[in-house]
Formats: structure tokens, C-alpha cells, sequence
């Protein structure tokens, strides 16, 4: 655990504070403006797969390009008029507007409940094969001289992140007694009906966890893998900051207090696949809350279910 705190107050410690204000305050303009508008909920309604797709490509590009321009115009950073970097740079956010923009109901069941379910089944591993797909193209082209995007294992210490696991166990246990955790958790709660489906079995909820935890693999992949260690070799740790404020952006539609505290976790996870190169043990620790979270909210006596 000690090690991962030398390396958030190093970071803290060599960051111009003045990219790190102007950062943090375009993510809380951003903030501010999807939820006093109701930015997500509106985009969640359009049932059109390009305007979805367009507007969402129009808030990432702003979150993560803003950042980077500020580097530009603040240090006068060259690496940002290198012509692959900006390919890149306008490329991510079209990568993650398409992950999400991918949920065309697919018909499965003619019971409605059933076929929500076995769509969210399928889209959430499709997404994940779609991005990884997309990206190992991009390494392979220009990145092969390192592993995958931070698929390693390699000089991996374990122990900080179970540690970090158990520092959460507690607070997830409080949590799930509270009514509004238990309104979002488990996510299964969510698909409204499907709990009084007859056939509904322990494999059923398995199933769902196994594919919910996927989409996971997919956010590290292309959050701490591709936007950290594709451009560390043109930016280094500058790499964190635009990330972090792209990774607020996703969390647009969640709970405010998850919306907020995601910009800074998203920091410190950047700045640990920064340092180690390897994207596995942040990867442990979000899905290990994850499903934790999960857990909660199956096991708490307040539970419905």
C-alpha cells in the first residue's frame, strides 16, 4: 500500500498545478451541466443509434481534446501537433461513443423481461470483444513494442490490492443497508420483472454477474490500457489528467457522490498503471468493488430479493 501512495504523492507532488485546476474545473463545468440539464437522460431517450452516437462522441471529445489543448496553450507541450497523437486523440472518444451507442434491442423472447435480460447477456461481452478488437488493431499498428495495452502480469505486487479490497469491505457493508444503495444494487434489481419470472435460478444471476463484470474489463482496457499507455510515449504522466476527465464523462447518469469521486479514482488509477505498466490490478480492484457492491446488495436483510 505504501508504494501506491509514493506514487499519488509524486504525481501530486510534480503536477503543474495549474493543469490540475483547470482540469478539475472543466470536469466540474462538465458536471454541472449534465446534471442540472439532464444531458444523460435526454441522450438515453433518443432512440436514434446516430444521434445517440453523435452526441455522445461531442461530450467525450470536449472532455478529453480540453485537456490536452491546455497543455498546449499552459506548457507549450510540441507532442500535441504530432499528427498520430491527434489521430488517436479524436479516435478515443469515437472508440467509447460506439461501445455504448451498441444497444439495439435484439429479439431473444417474446417475454419481454427475458429478452431484456439476455440482451444485456449479450451486449455487455460484445461491447468488450468490439473494443478489444478495435484497439489490438491500433497496437498492433502503432504500440507492439509493449504488452497489450497493460495485459501483464509481469513484476506485479499483489498485496496493495487486496488491501485495498478490504479497506472498501466495511464500506460496502454500510452501504448496502442504506435504501438508495439497495435502489441501484444488485443491478439485476434494475430489470424491472424479471425477478417474478418463472425460471429465474442462482445460474441465471451468475450469468448476469459474469457478463456485468466484462463491461469492466472493457472500461480498464480502453481507460487505464489505451489512454495511458498508448500516449506515455508522447506525454508521459500528462496522460492521466485528459483520462481521468473522459472517465468522470461515462459516469454521467450514476449518482452524483459516483459521478464526482470517479475523477479522482480514475486519477489514481492512472497514475498506478503509470508506474507499473500493467492495467490487472486496478482491473482486481474495480471489479472486486463491483461485484462486492453486487454481493451487498443480495445478501442485505433489507434487501427485496
Amino acid at each position: 500500500m505504501k508504494i501506491i501512495v509514493q506514487y499519488i504523492k509524486e504525481y501530486f507532488y510534480e503536477t503543474d498545478k495549474r493543469l490540475l485546476g483547470l482540469v478539475s474545473i472543466l470536469t466540474a463545468l462538465l458536471i454541472f451541466i449534465n446534471y442540472h440539464y439532464s444531458v444523460d437522460k435526454y441522450i438515453g431517450q433518443l432512440q436514434s443509434f446516430l444521434y445517440s452516437l453523435t452526441i455522445r462522441y461531442i461530450i467525450f471529445l470536449a472532455a478529453f481534446t480540453l485537456p490536452w489543448l491546455f497543455y498546449r496553450i499552459i506548457q507549450h507541450k510540441k507532442y500535441t501537433t504530432n499528427r498520430v497523437f491527434i489521430f488517436l486523440v479524436l479516435l478515443a472518444p469515437a472508440i467509447f461513443s460506439l461501445k455504448i451507442a451498441l444497444n439495439v434491442p435484439l429479439h431473444f423472447s417474446d417475454n419481454i423481461n427475458w429478452n431484456q435480460y439476455w440482451n444485456h447477456i449479450f451486449y455487455w461481452p460484445f461491447r468488450l470483444i468490439i473494443m478489444a478488437v478495435i484497439l489490438y488493431l491500433i497496437w498492433k499498428i502503432v504500440d507492439n513494442d509493449q504488452p497489450f495495452y497493460g495485459i501483464t502480469i509481469k513484476n506485479i505486487k499483489w498485496r496493495p490490492y487486496v488491501l485495498m479490497l478490504l479497506i472498501m469491505l466495511p464500506l460496502i457493508a454500510a452501504a448496502s443497508t442504506q435504501s438508495d444503495f439497495l435502489a441501484m444494487y444488485p443491478k439485476l434489481n434494475l430489470m424491472a420483472g424479471v425477478y417474478d419470472e418463472m425460471g429465474m435460478s442462482w445460474w441465471h444471476k451468475l450469468l448476469f454477474e459474469l457478463s456485468y463484470g466484462s463491461d469492466f474489463i472493457s472500461i480498464e482496457l480502453f481507460f487505464r490500457g489505451f489512454l495511458i499507455l498508448a500516449f506515455i510515449k508522447w506525454a508521459g504522466k500528462d496522460a492521466i489528467l485528459p483520462m481521468a476527465c473522459f472517465y468522470c464523462t461515462i459516469h454521467f447518469g450514476k449518482p452524483l457522490g459516483e459521478c464526482i469521486s470517479s475523477y479522482f479514482g480514475g486519477m489514481i488509477l492512472g497514475i498506478v498503471v503509470y508506474n507499473t505498466r500493467s492495467i490487472v490490478g486496478g482491473l482486481m480492484v474495480h471489479l472486486g468493488i463491483a461485484w462486492l457492491m453486487e454481493i451487498g446488495g443480495y445478501i442485505s436483510p433489507l434487501s427485496s430479493t
